[in-house]
């Protein structure tokens, strides 16, 4: 099968051509909600030349692979963090040691756990976890854990390209726990030269720190300005033990 676009149907993308490219999100025929493209496949080449575009995957069991650029889009400058007084002196109490790329697979298999007693969030499935494993073993998935004697507490993982890093989930198993991972995170890719975090949609609790949203022409210029510029050659580099400042 391949790529296929008629008026009125979303671009089908082949299973079987990895380097197929994508529509660009400002041309492609998109659904109201973002949805840019159904099918293809979860290789790490079809993964990047999305994030390449602002485009990612989410589906549900039993669904055709989805591929989305939502508009507006919800974004984190990491020199506009912003943390509230009561996180700021639970920082203070140094609580977990936050490390990064120590866990990955266990990050994302916590990431897909039922909480507080919901189902599980099916989206993210073995094949998809399998598929961001192996952008990890590549050096584009990352993952930030934060640890409290030895047991990991919380954390998150996403993909980096270029200057933009683009978050994918988080978890937490005590309280703050995913929190204070991700503002050392922003901390550090903010020491790291990167100029943006990628939300994706809109959330009251990434507002809280300070995200805001992006229409799609705005978002897509700074994608293309950032995502071939390179950071500081230290960024995911050392001993991957951030501790917390």
């Amino acid at each position: 099968m391949n790529e296929t676009t008629s008026p009125g149907s979303l671009t089908v993308l082949d299973a079987n051509w990895p380097q197929q490219p994508f529509p660009t999100p400002e041309n492609a025929l998109t659904e109201p909600n973002g949805l840019v493209a159904v099918g293809g496949c979860l290789s790490p080449i079809r993964l990047l030349n999305a994030y390449r575009l602002g485009i990612f995957p989410w589906f549900n069991p039993g669904e055709p692979i989805l591929w989305w650029a939502p508009d507006p889009r919800l974004v984190l400058y990491p020199s506009h963090l912003q943390i509230s007084r009561s996180l700021r002196k639970v920082i203070g109490k140094q609580p977990f040691a936050v490390t990064y790329d120590r866990a990955f697979a266990a990050v994302t298999g916590a990431c897909a756990e039922p909480r507080d007693g919901q189902v599980p969030d099916t989206w993210l499935t073995g094949a998809m976890r399998s598929a961001y494993l192996d952008l990890h073993h590549l050096g584009y998935a990352h993952s930030v854990e934060a640890w409290r004697q030895g047991y990991l507490v919380g954390g998150l993982y996403g993909v980096a390209l270029g200057q933009i890093f683009f978050g994918e989930s988080m978890f937490f198993r005590e309280p703050n726990a995913s929190k204070v991972a991700f503002v050392q995170l922003v901390k550090d890719l903010h020491r790291w030269g990167y100029q943006l975090i990628d939300c994706q949609v809109e959330t009251a609790h990434l507002r809280r720190f300070g995200a805001e949203l992006l229409d799609r022409a705005k978002f897509q210029q700074t994608l293309r300005e950032v995502v071939s510029k390179a950071p500081a050659p230290c960024a995911w580099s050392g001993n991957n033990d951030a501790g917390i400042t």
